[in-house]
């Protein structure tokens, strides 16, 4: 079974992280199969957090689109070179497929051979001729072996028709032949005594023994069938090799991790109805019908911390949101079907986990109760914010008891792990904790950083400005802020894209200098977005 997904937004903060992670265990001990994963770099804090509590950073999760291996392709359908062409024939019968992928003995690929090819191969090409080994014609004519000397038979059919006179006189025999023939005694004497490389009995034919013996002497391979000679001569050229019949030899090709958009766009250009299924070293898994991708297996997704498309992971589309938790305005995700969807007023997504864990009387162990804490010490300032909940509070007690750790102290710990500028670049800073919005069509990013020495950045402040006219300008974005809180001061310090002066101006009713600090804005979700919303929308 697949796991199910869990994950925050794009450039995960310590909330989303920690959510996606205290969520995945709690539906684990439920007896669900979930996995939490990143949509990107972990920051500092969130290091801090992780390491603190000794929990491992989930795997990076680059995009849910919808991959071949989401698809119930015809896994395990190929063939062996060396087999018939009558077993690949019932092979696409059995499975009402019109193509079977060719691979050698190391499953690598040499070619695809459909319906259209046997029939060609079958009215157009030499009958008379058999590549193939002992053990495919007993299979293809049901046979009996009598003399087995030869693990490969190559040679030219001869069916013998004439009178065993005529055929004594005038039939030159060597080892290249294949003889059909019933109980001639005279005809099976002298091909044993000539070499030919197989004779094939018809009707249950009797042999006599001596003629037995010469045969095993002489190197002759003697199969005996219960069909009669017609039925031989129209089935034994099935029990040639299947290689003997591709033509097709560098067919079209896909792999398990290929997109199905991408797929799509090829076959809407080729328009084939076939395709082998490989691995990464080009061994064969199977054949893709392009009707099959009508059948897909979505990947099963949980988001925690957002409801915006813009904040979640590439390819979202393709995949099914089985539920939301969050703790933010709604955004612009929507689904297919009815979900569970748990949004809360508090100030952390971490808070709203903590309740469902309550709910489901579920023990909590300490590292989770650590992960947990961090992301409602984190979203909440400490419990300094106005976001700040009764809720919150009551989960920080609780968790910072389970998890043995004065939260105040571990709090300012886990600040100012994150506060550091230290082998940060002015876009680490912007991108540390950064999320986009959507309204009237128009896009806009605000990015938030802890610290508690803004000279840092001030010193730098035409670079940082420089960088958000680039990010804005590049994703043509109404709007870049970056605000720099100072939980200590209680306050947030604003720099933005120039061609938003407007915008900011507008919202806090005043001008706004770049750098300059704003009293009591701490939250983004209350004391930025709302206004900065507001604004746009006009």
């Amino acid at each position: 079974m697949k796991k199910t997904l869990i994950f925050g937004h794009k450039k995960p903060d310590t909330d989303s992280v920690m959510s996606a992670i205290a969520l995945s265990y709690l539906k684990n001990k439920l007896g669900e199969s979930t996995e939490p994963r990143i949509l990107g770099n972990i920051n500092k804090e969130t290091k801090y957090g992780l390491e603190f509590f000794n929990i491992k950073t989930p795997k990076y999760l680059n995009d849910v689109k919808l991959q071949l291996k989401d698809i119930k392709y015809h896994k395990g359908f190929f063939i062996k070179s060396k087999k018939s062409i009558y077993d690949a024939y019932q092979l696409m019968l059995k499975e009402e497929l019109t193509g079977i992928p060719v691979c050698d003995d190391d499953y690598t690929i040499m070619g695809l051979v459909t319906l259209k090819d046997l029939s060609h191969n079958l009215i157009n090409e030499n009958v008379e001729d058999l590549y193939t080994s002992y053990d495919n014609l007993v299979h293809v004519l049901k046979g009996e072996t009598i003399s087995h000397c030869s693990d490969e038979i190559i040679g030219k059919l001869f069916v013998v028709a004439y009178r065993s006179t005529t055929f004594l006189s005038n039939v030159k025999l060597n080892n290249n032949n294949i003889l059909i023939v019933g109980d001639r005694h005279s005809v099976i004497e002298y091909a044993v005594n000539s070499g030919v490389k197989l004779i094939i009995l018809s009707n249950d034919s009797y042999i006599k023994d001596e003629h037995v013996e010469i045969a095993k002497q002489n190197g002759v391979n003697i199969i005996r069938t219960p069909y009669d000679t017609y039925r031989v001569s129209r089935l034994v050229s099935l029990a040639n090799y299947i290689k003997t019949m591709i033509r097709i030899n560098n067919p079209t090709t896909f792999q398990e991790t290929d997109f199905i958009t991408d797929i799509t766009e090829i076959n809407n250009n080729q328009k084939h109805t076939n395709y082998p299924v490989l691995d990464k070293k080009n061994r064969c898994l199977g054949l893709l019908k392009i009707t099959d991708l009508a059948e897909k297996n979505k990947k099963k997704v949980i988001l925690v911390d957002h409801n915006e498309k813009l904040q979640s992971v590439e390819g979202l589309e393709e995949a099914e949101i089985l539920e939301i938790f969050d703790h933010h305005a709604l955004g612009s995700i929507t689904t297919n079907n009815p979900i569970n969807y748990r949004n809360m007023v508090v100030g952390s997504t971490c808070t709203i986990i903590y309740t469902l864990f309550k709910e489901a009387k579920i023990d909590i162990p300490r590292e989770i109760a650590g992960a947990m804490l961090s992301g409602i010490l984190s979203d909440t300032l400490i419990l300094k914010s106005p976001t700040t909940t009764k809720k919150d509070i009551e989960a920080v007690m609780k968790l910072s008891e389970i998890a043995y750790v004065d939260y105040q102290t571990y709090g300012m710990n886990l600040f100012k792990s994150g506060t550091s500028l230290e082998g940060m670049s002015k876009e680490d800073v912007l991108y540390n904790d950064y999320k986009l919005y959507t309204v009237n069509d128009k896009n806009f990013a605000i990015g938030q950083f802890f610290t508690i020495n803004f000279n840092e950045i001030e010193n730098e402040l035409d670079e940082y400005i420089d960088v958000l006219n680039k990010v804005a300008e590049r994703n043509n974005f109404a709007l870049v802020a970056l605000y720099v809180t100072d939980i200590i001061k209680n306050g947030s310090y604003i720099i933005y894209n120039k061609k938003s002066e407007n915008i900011i101006n507008l919202a806090y009713q005043k001008e706004i200098q770049e750098g300059a600090f704003i009293e009591g804005c701490l939250s983004r979700k209350k004391h930025v977005v709302p206004v900065i919303m507001q604004v746009i929308e006009g």
